[in-house]
Parts: structure tokens; sequence; C-alpha cells
């Protein structure tokens, strides 16, 4: 399957919401996530290398073929919320969350090149909620 944007797909294609559709929560998009990976909790998912010493642009335009994120971004309903490519800015931006918590969920320090779906989404889970103090002083130690 080759990766297209959904701006590439429109150039060629006239792509429309199959139903209408509710705005979703922040935790919403986060809880489907979760749902999207406990489908296949057996799936092999690929992981980022090194988020947290990468320089923030190009953190941002990391890809991983076969990660966490592009399970997010497989999701009919969830592109039709707003998420626009799989990339780890996006994820970031549209899951709203911060560096070191997206860095918990795909980088290969926590589990080496490869994750299973199901803890995946637990990491994706505990990002709902938690301690936001813990939170804010990781990300003021790691990045």
């Amino acid at each position: 399957m080759k990766h297209q944007t959904l701006d590439q797909l429109q150039a060629v294609a006239r792509i429309e919401p199959s139903a209408p559709h509710t705005e979703m929560t922040r935790d919403e998009r986060i809880a489907r996530w979760a749902e999207l990976l406990d489908q296949n909790p057996e799936r092999c998912l690929g992981a980022f290398t090194g988020t947290e010493h990468m320089h923030p642009e190009a953190r941002a335009m990391a890809r991983g073929e076969g990660s966490a994120i592009t399970v997010a971004f497989e999701d009919p309903m969830l592109r039709a919320s707003g998420l626009r490519d799989d990339t780890y800015g996006e994820a970031k931006r549209f899951f709203e969350l911060n560096d070191w918590q997206l860095h918990d969920i795909v980088c290969d320090c926590h589990v080496g090149a490869t994750m299973k779906a199901r803890w995946a989404a637990a990491r994706v889970r505990a990002t709902i909620g938690g301690n936001r103090f813990l939170t804010w002083l990781r990300q003021r130690i790691m990045f």
C-alpha cells in the first residue's frame, strides 16, 4: 500500500464522509485509538527510534511504517475527525499529546524495535487523565 496524505488523495478523487459525525473530544479520540489497537492485540507494530534525541523538526516529520500511529491513521473515523497523516507531529497535534506522552507510546527505548498492539493500547489509554504534574516534570527533564 502506498502512503498518501488526504490532500494527495483529494487531488485524484472526491472524498466525502460516509456519514455525518460529531466533533470528538480529545479523550474520545484517544479512546478510539486504544480501541483500534485492541482490535488486533497481537499485531506487531514498529517503534520509532530515539524520539527523545531527535531535533524537534525531524521528530515532527518522523513516521514509521506499521507504527501505532499508522493504526490510528488507517481509521476512517479518525481521519474524518481531522487526523491528516501518520507522522509523529500530526499525532501529537491531533491527540493533543506532549512529547513525553507520545514518546512513551511509540519510542523503541521502552520495547525495542517492535511492540504488541495491546502494549501500545495500554500506553495510549494512560494518556487519558493521569498525573499532569508528573507529565509536566518529565517534559521539562526529557525535552
